[in-house]
């Protein structure tokens, strides 16, 4: 991240935040002047600059609704927040990829002609929990309230179904952190796809206290409550 120099003077305390999760490069004039690194301390409790490596999950990384979308903006990494945390998210692997495809596939054939609209990450999609706003990546949404998208592409409506595929570095945030964050926040449907034990757990979201789920093991076919008529093999999803 590169940040003009009165900037950083202005908004320390920011940019000290954001150099927690990425090198902040001040600059004067267009050149690169200094850097702020995140320091962490050794197994003597001394500080050291980390050269390499990053944690998924960065320590005491809160920040303002406002500020991450200021950090988002400018880095060329993909983040999500959640609950005022900071969430790096890694490339997926081809499994995670292949199953994507297949069931985007099928559901871009499902959903032409209608005004629904199946989308693949990267894109962000703002969610209000409790009057907290938060930005996620999902793998999978279902859009159908296309106008709430505004000029600049960006979405700010609620998708009518989300699709994460599990991997093992996001599975316990996918299944408890992002779960409860779409069960409150209007999303009325949610596929948890697992490819370690080849079964899709589907969640039907009928109010915040009230939620009911369905598992599809096997040769099942997934089938949806929202969309009648929307199912799925999972022969097709998890076939090599």
């Amino acid at each position: 991240m590169e940040v003009p120099s009165t900037k950083v003077q202005n908004n320390f305390g920011t940019y000290l935040k954001f150099a927690q999760l990425e090198d902040v490069f001040i600059t004067r004039n267009g050149r690169k002047i200094a850097v702020i690194k995140a320091c962490h301390e050794d197994y003597y409790g001394e500080p050291v600059v980390l050269e390499a490596g990053e944690a998924y999950k960065p320590k005491d990384a809160k920040m303002t609704y406002e500020e991450f979308m200021e950090f988002s903006e400018k880095s060329d990494k993909r983040y999500e927040f959640i609950d005022g945390e900071i969430y790096l998210l890694s490339s997926p692997p081809y499994g995670h990829q292949r199953i994507i495809a297949e069931i985007t596939n099928y559901m871009y054939q499902w959903f032409k002609r209608k005004k629904c609209k199946p989308l693949t990450a990267p894109f962000d999609v703002t969610l209000t929990k409790f009057d907290l706003k938060n930005v996620v990546q999902p793998d999978i949404v279902v859009v159908c309230d296309p106008e709430k998208v505004d000029e600049k592409g960006r979405y700010h409506g609620t998708p009518t179904l989300v699709v994460e595929v599990l991997s093992k570095s996001t599975m316990g945030k996918d299944m408890t952190i992002k779960a409860n964050l779409y069960l409150h926040s209007g999303i009325r449907e949610f596929w948890v796809v697992n490819p370690f034990n080849k079964d899709v757990i589907v969640y039907l979201n009928k109010s915040r206290e009230n939620n009911e789920y369905a598992v599809y093991k096997n040769n099942e076919t997934i089938k949806s409550a929202v969309f009648p008529g929307l199912e799925l093999s999972l022969e097709q999803i998890f076939t090599e």
